[in-house]
């Protein structure tokens, strides 16, 4: 069975994560204050502050190198967040990325408490969505991790916007990007569509009938199911999800985006 493999400092997980920085996540996000920019910037913040945790397993010696970690921005044209760190790569380990944030600042709990948390990831709006830009510099990303690591835990793909492709159809960019495996299995590509809308959220549906529109098919078609050990860990964070269901949130509001990173950023065994 693929997706077994043990995270550990001999061999490392990845974790990329794309992220749509074009004008319109300037406007609202349904059900949440602050644009999607402010929204989505701020749940990848906390999901890169989660796998730091993650990683440190002795308080005395800090986070240790357990994952590559990057972020792709593309707005306009298509950029690599390369944090604070003075590197060339666009992944950075994790024991370097929980050294080296961009800030401390305030931040606002779930729970409405307010608490000092690094900052890695500014909010972005500008331009227009090269989402196969993104793509193809993602796959080249992996690709040559993986070269590295060929029996590593496989790495894991992240795409979160609010809009359709203007640099062409994604699918083939996408299908190239999941044909890439270690021999732990392939890579996995998920996808969160956000909304300025207020309805219902749909997250890892099993099947594009219930999807309103052709953006949201195209880009479930083009996600990953998820292997069976998410499919536990999303049925358990309280998910009602079936066999065949797929790394895909249509409609996505903070809430929403901030449980898909963490069900998606899972892996199948503790790091040691």
């Amino acid at each position: 069975m693929p997706f077994e493999k043990r995270i550990d400092r001999e061999s490392p997980g990845c974790i990329l994560f794309l992220i749509d920085q074009s004008w319109s996540m300037a406007d609202d996000m349904g059900g949440s204050p602050g644009s999607k920019a402010d929204n989505v910037a701020g749940v990848v913040n906390s999901v890169l502050y989660e796998l730091v945790l993650r990683c440190i397993k002795n308080p005395e010696e800090g986070p240790r190198h357990y994952y590559d970690v990057g972020v792709i921005g593309y707005g306009g044209s298509v950029q690599r967040e390369l944090f604070s760190i003075n590197t060339q790569s666009i992944l950075v380990g994790s024991d370097e990325l929980g050294q080296n944030p961009l800030a401390i600042r305030e931040v606002i709990n779930s729970d409405g408490t307010q608490a000092k948390r690094p900052i890695w990831v500014e909010a972005q709006a500008s331009g227009s969505t090269p989402m196969c830009g993104a793509l193809d510099l993602a796959g080249a990303t992996v690709a040559e991790w993986i070269s590295r690591h060929p029996t590593s835990f496989p790495p894991i793909v992240i795409n979160v916007g609010d809009g359709e492709s203007t640099d062409g159809d994604p699918t083939p960019w996408a299908q190239r990007l999941q044909g890439l495996s270690t021999s732990d299995g392939s890579v996995m590509f998920f996808n969160v569509n956000i909304s300025e809308s207020a309805g219902e959220s749909i997250c890892f549906p099993e099947s594009a009938r219930d999807l309103p529109d052709d953006l949201a098919r195209m880009l479930f078609s083009i996600s990953s199911p998820l292997p069976d050990y998410m499919l536990s860990i999303a049925s358990a964070s309280g998910f009602p999800v079936q066999p065949g269901a797929r790394g895909f949130a249509f409609n996505a509001d903070f809430a929403a985006v901030a449980s898909f990173l963490r069900v998606g950023t899972s892996t199948a065994q503790m790091e040691r």
